[in-house]
């Protein structure tokens, strides 16, 4: 396991998801930024999330593999190939899977409105929640102006991104050694950049304008690494995260209701009997990050 891995979760073993007393129902859930094929990839912890739920529709918003950093080096573990086995298992058991790829898979783009091994795959779409409420869903990389006008310049800030990581997971493993707190540079450097909060916000209400546009009730997406639900002009924009800092996910229980939920939650709730390992796990939940 990697140092950061050992900081999340002390001695906990990805098999003993399946000693749970029962699986988290959802009518659909929704994960994106899982970036499988970095070393920053938490896949581990998103194998467990998997076992440990179920949904009628699984929604693969976007930049599942990151073809970016596989073209500069190749990077491919069990855990990784773990979580693809995973998801077409659950599309061979009757989830409805559906992929929107993002930026750094755009290579899947070619095959937008074909199915491969049950997996639907789709440019943007629109899923009616049981309350009739109709979300735009799409990864929303081309709301991004970085990407849109100056590829390169996302190009080398998805590789400050990976430094930044590599570096915390150094420093963490040293944190954690100290019983100190897990603690993110990225968001730190976010918050206290600007320009950056700026990029977020304009990048957020590029999105609500585009479901409003279409008349939409809200709109579901990811890229930008910050999980959030919230209201834009009367449009409900969710983001469910990303599986590198937040862990988080985005989930429509059986009465229609929207809400994040996080890797250190459905563990919690899924080994109530081991809650207390997962405390380090809930104290970085949701942790804003930005990555284009």
């Amino acid at each position: 396991m990697k140092p950061r891995d050992d900081f999340l979760a002390p001695d906990f073993h990805g098999a003993e998801v399946e000693e749970k007393r029962g699986k988290q129902r959802f009518r659909a859930i929704w994960i994106s930024d899982i970036h499988l094929g970095t070393t920053g990839c938490q896949a581990e912890r998103l194998l467990e999330f998997l076992k440990a739920t179920e949904s009628t529709t699984l929604y693969l918003v976007g930049d599942i593999i990151d073809g970016w950093q596989l073209k500069r080096r190749w990077y491919w573990d069990q855990a990784h190939n773990n979580v693809v086995q995973t998801v077409l298992k659950k599309a061979r058991k009757g989830t409805e899977v559906i992929f929107v790829p993002g930026n750094h898979d755009e290579a899947i783009r070619q095959f937008i409105d074909l199915d491969f091994g049950g997996i639907h795959i789709r440019d943007e779409l629109v899923h009616v929640t049981a309350q009739g409420k109709r979300m735009l869903v799409l990864h929303g990389d081309r709301f991004d102006g970085v990407i849109a006008c100056a590829k390169w310049l996302a190009y080398v800030g998805d590789s400050l991104y990976t430094m930044i990581l590599k570096f915390n997971q150094v420093f963490n493993a040293w944190r954690a050694r100290a019983g100190l707190p897990y603690w993110s540079l990225s968001q730190y450097l976010k918050l206290k950049v600007k320009n950056a909060v700026s990029y977020i916000t304009s990048f957020e209400t590029a999105l609500a304008a585009e479901a409003k546009k279409k008349g939409l009730d809200g709109v579901i997406c990811g890229h930008i690494h910050k999980p959030e639900i919230r209201d834009i002009d009367g449009i409900t924009y969710c983001n469910d995260g990303d599986w590198v800092e937040s862990l988080s996910a985005l989930v429509e229980d059986l009465s229609g209701e929207l809400r994040l939920v996080s890797w250190g939650e459905i563990m919690a709730q899924t080994h109530p009997h081991k809650k207390d390992k997962y405390r380090a796990g809930k104290k970085r939940e949701l942790a804003p990050e930005c990555v284009s």
